[in-house]
């Protein structure tokens, strides 16, 4: 099993590719290959045939999968993309800001 250094409902901002720069909400991680959905980006052109009488096909604008290693996780208090510490609160193991040190 690989690990997965974001998760979904995380904001993230993209730091490679034809996006970079950009930000956005995680909608799914697929752990197993390294890969995740983020909410308006990676936009792919899908050619859907129609499934049922009077469904309408055409082409179709999605969101694509992109290696999780092109994205970093934004933290809510400084407003900057950073990486994740780990630290003890509560009893719980939670994820940290490695800039600020606020909780994500």
């Amino acid at each position: 099993m690989n690990k997965v250094h974001v998760k979904t409902g995380d904001n993230v901002m993209v730091i490679s590719g034809k996006d970079a720069g950009k930000t956005g909400k995680v909608l799914a991680v697929s752990p197993t290959e390294g890969k995740v959905i983020v909410e308006g980006l990676n936009m792919v052109t899908k050619h859907v045939k129609p499934r049922r009488q009077g469904e309408q096909g055409g082409i179709v604008k999605a969101e694509g999968a992109m290696y999780a290693s092109k994205v970093m996780p934004v933290c809510p208090k400084c407003n900057k993309a950073t990486r994740i510490g780990h630290a003890e609160a509560e009893g719980k193991k939670v994820r940290v800001c490695k800039k600020c040190g606020a909780q994500l």
